[in-house]
């Protein structure tokens, strides 16, 4: 096939199916015109470019319409179209605003460092550390727990005051395509406020965490048990306990590599084998 014709040949690709569709890239398979003609299967993979820092302004003064989906104490989060003929937004914003320097180092380029933590590293610094967090820095998780924002999001609620848990759509995810899927569970407990946390008696609420989310995403987008992730962050982004739950073939995080995620799995093994004051992991 020549080079020269294919990019009107694309213009006339016949889908047959849909091969993969992973967060920003998608795999079809069809027929393409050949010269002379003659159709020929072909396998077109189209992936979505990352912005650049020079057009980026351009793309935000250019939106043909935007979406609010959701607003909660400081976060927002909306959908936008470049282009009016389409029916599904083309970009998702996430808004921070009043953003303080916490979120600005959060959201600025990192080096990733791995740590040992002793559970005396976690005594005198780690839980100090914990500790100074203000109660303001996480009220949208206070908001969406006591019903002020998200509630037409829920998924699921657990009211037990101790054990009770929140099922909900990650705002990291669009809501729409399933084989991104990302959900958190948030825990009711203050106390809970990352896994060093966990004792004997949250197991029952662990294994309600998992077996909701995963009732949810069967009934819901047809997932089965073996096709979700489940897994806690150490350390976390906020100190109140949650669980994410994403699809099984989404990588499109950094959050679910190892040494920052462990499986929720995991942590209900080691929760049922605890004979000592902390769980041994790394951060």
């Amino acid at each position: 096939m020549s080079t020269s014709t294919i990019p009107e040949s694309l213009k006339h690709f016949q889908l047959e199916r849909v091969l993969n569709e992973v967060t920003h890239t998608i795999a079809l398979l069809g027929q393409l015109q050949m010269e002379g003609g003659k159709l020929s299967s072909a396998i077109i993979r189209i992936e979505k470019t990352a912005l650049s820092a020079s057009s980026v302004l351009d793309v935000l003064s250019n939106l043909k319409d935007v979406q609010l989906i959701e607003h909660t104490d400081i976060y927002s989060w909306l959908f936008a179209w470049l282009n009016q003929s389409q029916d599904r937004p083309e970009v998702k914003i996430n808004v921070v605003c009043p953003a303080t320097e916490v979120h600005v180092r959060k959201y600025s380029a990192q080096q990733t460092i791995l740590v040992r933590e002793t559970p005396e590293i976690f005594e005198r610094i780690v839980k100090p550390y914990i500790a100074a967090f203000p109660p303001t820095r996480i009220q949208w998780v206070y908001n969406i727990l006591s019903g002020k924002s998200e509630v037409d999001k829920i998924l699921y609620r657990d009211t037990s005051e101790d054990y009770g848990y929140v099922i909900l759509p990650d705002m990291k995810w669009d809501l729409i395509t399933v084989s991104s899927l990302y959900l958190v569970a948030i825990v009711q407990s203050k106390d809970i406020r990352c896994l060093r946390d966990l004792r004997r008696r949250h197991l029952g609420m662990l294994r309600g965490i998992r077996r909701e989310a995963s009732r949810i995403a069967k009934e819901k987008w047809g997932l089965s048990d073996g096709s979700i992730r489940f897994f806690v962050h150490y350390q976390p982004s906020y100190y109140h306990f949650h669980v994410h739950i994403v699809n099984a073939n989404y990588i499109g995080t950094a959050g679910s590599t190892v040494g920052q995620a462990h499986l929720l799995d995991d942590l209900i093994s080691m929760t049922q084998k605890m004979d000592r004051q902390y769980l041994n992991v790394s951060r």
